[in-house]
């Protein structure tokens, strides 16, 4: 099983607000997600990117990902952006409006020439109709050489505007969201579900983060710090799932077992193929006590 790294929380916070990049030192969110695009005006990009590049470089934000969201690399922002995050070296790079794989073949071609370190990922945004359409062939970069491409980050709001749904909408966008974790699934990537706006609706949050993670999302994009504690509870297993995978693994560890491919246990039949996941559960648990939250 390759590393796990614990994505229940990914924050969201603009590049041009110091202040927040300061704070964001000692939230317990796993991912920090620094914003160049839509959330910094065009008169600020210069300046928000000179100050992003900068603390991505310091090494300053603990055990915590951190992950830059560029303008789209095809414009002089995005690579601008592209020149200088390669030598800052942030664990990954989100892309936005990603349509085809073209333009993540594009991306971590251009790295590489950069020299960005080999670690640095590419996340990619998952926002328009055509990028669901095209959503194997995009998360099938992860077999490209030059593909980087370690996670889909949902974009709910662009994809409800596009495709005329009314709102919530929520529930009409199920399907969209099970193409995109299919094609993830199948090129065992990751799969974020996208942000919840209304910082009111804490009761609405919460259900939001049940129904993502029920769909088997690995964590969920934030807006705000007040949202970290329920996505952290909602995406991370809790103290009986972890029980429970610690049956299931030392079930089928015992000698006479191990070469069974079902067995009973506590009053149920439990196949071999549970194993994995049991497995699963309890790196993913040890990861987030590594980091502390």
């Amino acid at each position: 099983m390759s590393e796990i790294r614990p994505r229940r929380s990914v924050l969201a916070m603009p590049g041009s607000n110091a202040r927040a990049l300061e704070k964001a030192r000692a939230l317990p969110a796993d991912v920090i997600l620094i914003d160049l695009e839509d959330g910094v005006a065009p008169e600020m990009k210069d300046a928000s990117r000179a100050r992003v590049a900068e603390a991505v470089a310091g090494r300053g934000f603990g055990r915590r990902e951190v992950v830059v969201r560029i303008n789209p690399p095809e414009t002089e922002d995005g690579e601008a952006d592209l020149e200088a995050l390669a030598q800052a070296g942030p664990d990954a790079i989100l892309v936005p409006k990603v349509r085809t794989s073209d333009t993540l073949i594009a991306v971590g071609s251009r790295l590489r020439r950069l020299g960005a370190p080999p670690a640095t990922r590419i996340w990619a945004m998952i926002e328009t109709p055509m990028a669901v359409v095209n959503a194997a062939e995009i998360a099938g970069v992860a077999r490209d050489v030059d593909g980087r491409l370690a996670a889909l980050v949902i974009g709910p709001n662009d994809l409800l505007k596009a495709a005329r749904i009314r709102p919530p909408g929520r529930a009409a966008l199920v399907p969209w969201l099970m193409t995109v974790l299919a094609a993830a699934r199948a090129y065992e990537i990751e799969a974020i579900d996208g942000v919840f706006t209304d910082l009111n609706d804490a009761a609405g949050f919460e259900a939001e983060c049940g129904q993502g993670r029920d769909l088997g999302f690995d964590g969920k994009m934030l807006i705000h710090p007040s949202q970290i504690g329920p996505a952290n509870a909602a995406f991370g297993p809790d103290a009986d799932e972890i029980a429970q995978a610690r049956r299931v693994s030392e079930a089928f560890a015992a000698p006479e077992n191990r070469e069974r491919g079902v067995i009973a246990l506590d009053g149920r039949m439990v196949e071999r193929l549970h194993v994995e996941a049991a497995r699963r559960t309890l790196a993913v648990a040890e990861a987030i006590a590594r980091l502390g939250a």
